[in-house]
């Protein structure tokens, strides 16, 4: 559940800053990310944790008014829902503090369990909010299959040498692609070989997330950068979830890696103008934004 306070200015360490509007959405990376792709036409069955709690309530609640299958979301007795304590500026720029609860018990066990329907997936999102061991078995799962793996890295920790072969598409954004490869990303054509190096790593592809530059990508057959849509900016939390669902349900359906990429822009560019984790933009909305 993401607990957010708008606030006139974010502030500085030990600081309080007041006059702030308060309110509460459900969120967590997964979640944002299903909610997203459902939204955009997509089938999607969520696996995950949640406490016993109002919360957890809640956030399944949310799931299923979406249309996400939430037979895989586990209510964990021993553990209180995830929470998330964010500032948002009046620019949209954020300030996250994260505390998991039954995201960090999500096992490779929950991951078998819903390995039927990972199998049969045309694409399988993973983030960072759950613990590695069930990220690789999830990927593992998939790519035995022959299911596209989407890998968001947030939040950014390091990741497995034999993870990246299970990759399909590797998408940071810059402030993750620069931890994972030390690279700076100041400018495009920097950013642009931080996700060649990404790549070369073993991953199918890399996308690298910039914001309001866009985003850049590189695969075997291609390299590239497609700008940003302008928008005016609300609150910019989960814009990299809406673009990571836009990425994979346009790669579901076929759409060359430039392609979906600019329709994965769309999304996020739509989703930073209104506030809430989970206020995904609609199928029509990205269609008419990309049609402008």
């Amino acid at each position: 559940m993401d607990l957010v306070v708008k606030v006139p200015r974010l502030p500085h360490v030990g600081e309080t800053v007041t006059g702030g509007v308060f309110a509460t959405f459900p969120g967590g990376k997964g979640a944002n990310q299903a909610v997203a792709a459902a939204r955009l036409g997509a089938r999607v069955f969520m696996v995950g944790r949640v406490g016993e709690d109002d919360f957890g309530r809640r956030a399944r609640a949310a799931l299923e008014q979406e249309g996400v299958d939430v037979t895989f979301v586990r209510t964990d007795s021993e553990a209180a829902t995830g929470v998330a304590l964010i500032g948002v500026d009046p620019h949209g720029r954020n300030l996250i503090l994260v505390a998991p609860g039954a995201n960090a018990r999500v096992s490779p066990d929950d991951v078998e369990q819903a390995g039927e329907v990972i199998r049969a997936a045309a694409v399988l999102l993973l983030q960072l909010e759950i613990p590695m061991e069930a990220v690789r078995r999830a990927a593992q799962i998939a790519h035995e299959a022959g299911v596209r793996v989407v890998l968001d890295p947030a939040p950014v920790a390091p990741l497995p040498g034999d993870l990246y072969p299970l990759l399909d598409v590797l998408n940071p954004n810059e402030i993750e692609a620069h931890a994972l490869t030390g690279l700076p990303l100041g400018s495009t054509e920097e950013a642009v070989r931080a996700a060649e190096a990404l790549y070369r790593r073993g991953a199918r592809a890399a996308v690298v997330k910039l914001g309001e530059r866009g985003a850049v990508y590189a695969s075997m057959g291609a390299r590239g950068h497609v700008p940003a849509f302008p928008v005016a900016a609300q609150d910019t939390t989960a814009a990299g979830d809406a673009f990571a669902a836009a990425l994979g349900v346009a790669l579901a359906e076929g759409k060359p890696l430039g392609q979906a990429v600019r329709f994965a822009n769309a999304a996020a560019a739509l989703k930073v103008t209104r506030m809430g984790a989970q206020s995904m933009p609609a199928r029509s909305e990205v269609e008419a934004l990309l049609n402008r």
